[in-house]
């Protein structure tokens, strides 16, 4: 029986550990996040047949090394390269939750977008067009309540699409002005050469124009040590990139 990975990302109070529970009950166990005080929990679930590996990342606002937790979600999102990386987002916060959905797309299209909280939206009015979110973002988006256990079952059966690759997903690239995408164009072939296909170079990209040092940091831990002496190049072409 093939077992999937999947990764629950979400901001804080969005009910991601919530929904974690549910689907894992008592199949799960806590320990720390390598290196990290961080703490972090993996759970199991079952659903037609197949069996899913369930972590829960830290709950984080972005992807970005702004805590312990953020550079902790981030790592396993791209490192490790779940079979999804399942977004909790609360309904009645959209937009400002977005921003994380964003951030993971850019990393992987291998998502799921799980608008939670829909039973409260709809008691303040607010009607949410999934398949308007959908296109845009180019990946299943699901409406449930797992306070409630609404859209469960809808959502493990998008979350079975991505795993298995019954769905394809194109997702949503963010253009920048175009002195980011000339720095972004002129790095992406380097960092390539250095680290492969394997990580997002793009996003990488975007990290070493902003001067994310934990990032390369975390490059480095997980690089083939014959890669990492041209990791410092890569950096320097990065900040001459975005000056």
């Amino acid at each position: 029986m093939k077992h999937y990975t999947v990764a629950f990302a979400g901001n804080p109070n969005t009910g991601k550990s919530t929904l974690f529970n549910l689907l894992t009950g008592l199949r799960q166990h806590t320990g720390n996040w390598a290196g990290k005080t961080v703490i972090s929990a993996e759970g199991e679930f079952t659903h037609n047949n197949r069996v899913y590996k369930a972590i829960d990342l830290p709950g984080t606002y972005s992807l970005y090394s702004n805590s312990a937790d953020e550079e902790a979600a981030r790592d396993y999102i791209i490192f490790e390269q779940p079979d999804v990386t399942l977004v909790v987002l609360d309904a009645t916060s959209l937009e400002r939750n977005l921003n994380l959905a964003l951030q993971v797309l850019e990393i992987t299209g291998r998502a799921v977008v799980c608008i939670n909280l829909i039973d409260e939206a709809r008691k303040f009015g607010i009607d949410i067009n999934l398949k308007a979110i959908s296109k845009r973002l180019g990946v299943p988006v699901v409406a449930i309540s797992a306070r409630n256990k609404i859209g469960i079952e809808a959502l493990l059966d998008q979350v079975e699409r991505v795993a298995t690759g019954a769905f394809t997903s194109k997702p949503l690239q963010i253009t920048y002005n175009d002195e980011i995408e000339q720095g972004i164009a002129q790095l992406v072939p380097m960092i390539e050469g250095v680290i492969g296909s394997k990580y997002p170079a793009r996003w990488i990209a975007l990290r070493l124009m902003d001067g994310d040092d934990s990032l390369l940091t975390s490059l480095k831990a997980n690089m083939d040590p014959k890669s990492t002496s041209n990791a410092k190049e890569v950096v320097g072409h990065g900040v001459t990139a975005c000056h």
